[in-house]
């Protein structure tokens, strides 16, 4: 059985004794009806983000990132899909909250920016009034002053002629400037915690650099505490403190940014940074991808889910579930990690919990 465990504050930002402002804890997502087989898509996991901090969950598409986000947020269906563990935003378990005290906490103290602007905004209304629409829910503020507003949040996030571009329809911007309005709207009614969930898949990569410019900008204005959702640890990079990384459902590591980038242990997170393109590489080397593909894996009851693509696995990987254990520096869910000083180094020897403070 695996262990349950308790993330210990790591981040950067995190100082002893302080009280997270969202604790995620042995959060589990099953899809299925009743009197079927249910899919496990998300399988006990636990992190912390305390205010302030930025922490990125990173994993391939299918490994439960966007599920995690939803579920937190509250936005699953409830038909088909059931939920368990907790999420504590200030020590509230939004898990139990009814959809009316969920909806007053989203926009006004917990936001997201969704993936894909094109379908997250609403083609037949103007984009200054999805702006508005927010701001008037959450703030007592006259049309007029949440319609200046709305040019204010527009003119931030670097959308020229933003008097003119509030009364434009989502499908008369490019898709950088429909990403922008998607944060505009995350950010209108200054949220504590902001989710974004791969807000630059569908953009080229010049697009993509200024969106996260203006994303790391506007959160630091507003010291919003970031999750940030993405399958490439390269956005990570110069973003996050804290570094979750995710396969098939369940953490597998967890380190501050530095050491995860500098001595990454497991096999997965090893093979997600030897699969981003560096510009100090010889030209005409290739890169280096992780073999097979995600939908070869085991059951977590089973063994380690990575086992089928992993060069590393040894017997035991396959015959018994690893746990997510605590070493020096980080969480590590692997039986043989990647070395970090030499062919004798070990992984890690205490259980996270023995390691919490």
């Amino acid at each position: 059985m695996t262990t349950t465990t308790t993330p210990r504050p790591a981040g950067a930002r995190r100082a002893a004794g302080d009280q997270p402002l969202l604790q995620v804890r042995n959060l589990s997502v099953e899809f299925g009806l009743k009197g079927q087989k249910r899919v496990r898509a998300v399988d006990e996991v636990s992190f912390d983000i305390h205010a302030g901090e930025h922490v990125g969950l990173v994993g391939e598409s299918g490994s439960g990132k966007s599920v995690t986000s939803l579920a937190v947020m509250g936005l699953l269906p409830s038909r088909g899909v059931h939920v368990s563990g907790e999420v504590l935003y200030r020590g509230q378990n939004l898990l139990e909250q009814s959809p009316k005290q969920l909806s007053r906490l989203r926009g006004r103290e917990i936001a997201m920016v969704f993936q894909d602007p094109m379908t997250s905004l609403n083609p037949v209304i103007p984009v200054g009034l999805q702006l508005t629409e927010v701001i008037r829910r959450h703030q007592d503020v006259s049309r007029k002053a949440a319609q200046r507003r709305a040019v204010e949040l527009l003119d931030q996030v670097g959308i020229p002629d933003p008097a003119r571009r509030v009364g434009e329809y989502p499908h008369q911007l490019s898709g950088g400037m429909r990403q922008r309005v998607l944060i505009a709207i995350a950010l209108a009614c200054g949220p504590k915690l902001l989710i974004a969930d791969e807000p630059t898949t569908a953009l080229d990569v010049t697009i993509q650099a200024q969106v996260l410019e203006v994303l790391k900008e506007l959160v630091a204005e507003t010291d919003a505490a970031l999750l940030m959702i993405t399958h490439d640890l390269g956005v990570v990079a110069g973003l996050c403190d804290q570094v979750n990384v995710m396969y098939s459902g369940r953490i597998v590591e967890s380190a501050e940014r530095g050491p995860l980038f500098a001595t990454p242990r497991h096999p997965y997170t090893g093979g997600l940074l030897d699969s981003i393109p560096r510009l100090d590489s010889p030209r005409g080397s290739r890169l280096t991808p992780i073999p097979g593909s995600p939908t070869q894996t085991i059951p977590w009851s089973e063994g380690c889910a990575f086992a089928p693509r992993c060069q590393n696995r040894v017997e035991r990987c396959t015959a018994e579930p690893p746990a997510l254990l605590a070493g020096e520096d980080r969480l590590l869910r692997c039986y043989n990690p990647l070395s970090s000083t030499g062919p004798s180094s070990t992984g890690p020897s205490t259980t996270a919990e023995e390691a919490t403070p």
